[in-house]
């Protein structure tokens, strides 16, 4: 189930961008706007499936039909040609999608305490399956030469359906555990309870980080496999191995996260849970910073350490953000924390992350050329260079007296990363002066 979960995110999630600047040639800021469906969906579709997954109706049935709707969206973004409309289907895509990575851990949970296993130790291996699914998922629509094309979405769509069938067959049975009584709140019932931890300064501060932090990680999601593939664009990087197999260069964040998800413990234990977000906060200003200065050949080890560090980047600040709530609320709204905190960084962080980058990209950080001569100097070549031709015959323009006959736009891939990198280094400054926590052992217990 963990493997399947998300494998049909990885196979399009990395490599959109490159269907959607590549393959049908829209606009940055509409490409934002996708990226914050995401972002919308979590807002309110995981706690309207979860209320009725509590009180009405199976979670592994709930499951099976949010899946196989969300392949059928899939399949149907591929008959698209119109990017308002795309962002239509994929916002419904995400509404079906999204209450789903909440639903499997609650029938994972709920089939771990029924075989009476230790949830703490059982699960993490179990989940790391879901990572691996991931990274197959990338390496297959990599290695296929499907990083651009449709067929991303009808892998995902193949695994979606195969998953959905799969829950109905063989996944333990997981009925409703709490029943609407008559003398039930509304909030209560609603999980609205929780909001009222945001009138404890330290809880609001850190929901606020919470967010800013969700935005950083939508800028990796959106912007890190296009980055790659954009040295095609450089004569001198158009054949390596970063431009061809991106999408597997990629993957290397999603392997070191399973390793850091191992070292965890030893951090909380060394240095508490405030420090090990801060940790995370450093990571990410290291992650957009190395990929400024990075390139498929001397800048190489670069990119490639900026994937590594992005498995401390993600897995520190989630895991521990996450152990945070658990021992910082009530019993009996901690569910409902969670779920306020996935929503502070999926929803209204992703939504901030991906429509303001998308925004800022396109007005700031993308330059137009009419004429091949400043395009070949922009790209550090000469104007009768056949790859410089090449990639204008590929944007399927042509050349008349040393003008083209539309514009080609470049993105800044430099100096995009190094306005991220100083957004996350201004996070960390301000987290490290307001956010003051003190270390206990039932923190480092967990």
């Amino acid at each position: 189930m963990n493997f399947l979960q998300f494998f049909v995110w990885g196979a399009w999630l990395i490599t959109i961008a490159n269907y959607w600047f590549g393959t049908k040639q829209w606009d940055g800021t509409q490409f934002g706007a996708i990226f914050s469906t995401m972002g919308i969906a979590s807002l309110f579709m995981p706690t309207l499936i979860g209320i009725i997954a509590d009180k009405w109706v199976n979670a592994e049935r709930l499951y099976s039909l949010m899946h196989i709707l969300y392949a059928s969206c899939l399949i149907y973004l591929v008959q698209v040609d119109n990017p308002n409309t795309f962002f239509t289907v994929m916002l419904l895509a995400m509404c079906f999608y999204m209450p789903t990575l909440a639903l499997s851990n609650s029938i994972a949970y709920s089939s771990l305490t029924q075989g009476n296993y230790d949830l703490i130790k059982a699960f993490p291996p179990i989940r790391v399956w879901g990572t691996i699914g991931f990274i197959s998922a990338m390496w297959l629509t990599n290695l296929t030469g499907n990083k651009a094309t449709e067929y991303q979405f009808y892998i995902a769509a193949s695994g979606s359906i195969f998953l959905g069938i799969y829950s109905l067959i063989a996944l333990p049975k997981t009925p409703p555990q709490h029943k609407t009584s008559k003398n039930e709140k509304i909030g209560d019932m609603l999980g609205l309870e929780a909001f009222k931890l945001f009138n404890n300064y330290k809880m609001a501060l850190f929901f606020i980080f919470s967010m800013f932090l969700g935005a950083a990680l939508q800028l990796t999601n959106a912007y890190g496999d296009v980055f790659l593939s954009d040295f095609a664009f450089y004569p001198e990087y158009a054949d390596s191995l970063v431009v061809e197999r991106s999408t597997i260069i990629m993957s290397i964040s999603q392997i070191s996260e399973t390793l850091f998800i191992l070292a965890i413990p030893f951090f909380l234990k060394r240095f508490g849970i405030r420090n090990v977000m801060l940790i995370a906060m450093v990571a990410w200003v290291l992650r957009f910073g190395l990929f400024a200065y990075g390139n498929p050949s001397s800048g190489l080890w670069m990119i490639i350490l900026s994937c590594i560090v992005y498995g401390m980047a993600f897995d520190f600040f989630n895991i521990s953000g996450s152990l945070f709530v658990e021992t910082s609320t009530d019993s009996k709204i901690r569910s409902s924390a969670q779920g306020l905190f996935m929503m502070m960084t999926n929803g209204f962080g992703a939504i901030l992350g991906s429509q303001v980058s998308g925004w800022l990209i396109d007005k700031y950080y993308t330059q137009s050329f009419d004429t091949v001569a400043e395009l070949a100097s922009r790209l550090n070549t000469t104007i009768d260079n056949p790859k410089l031709l090449e990639f204008i015959s590929s944007k399927g323009a042509t050349i008349t007296n040393g003008i083209l006959d539309h514009i080609i736009h470049l993105k800044d891939w430099h100096d995009i990363w190094l306005a991220f990198a100083g957004y996350t280094l201004v996070i960390v400054v301000l987290f490290a002066l307001l956010f003051k926590h003190k270390h206990t052992l039932e923190e480092s217990d967990h």
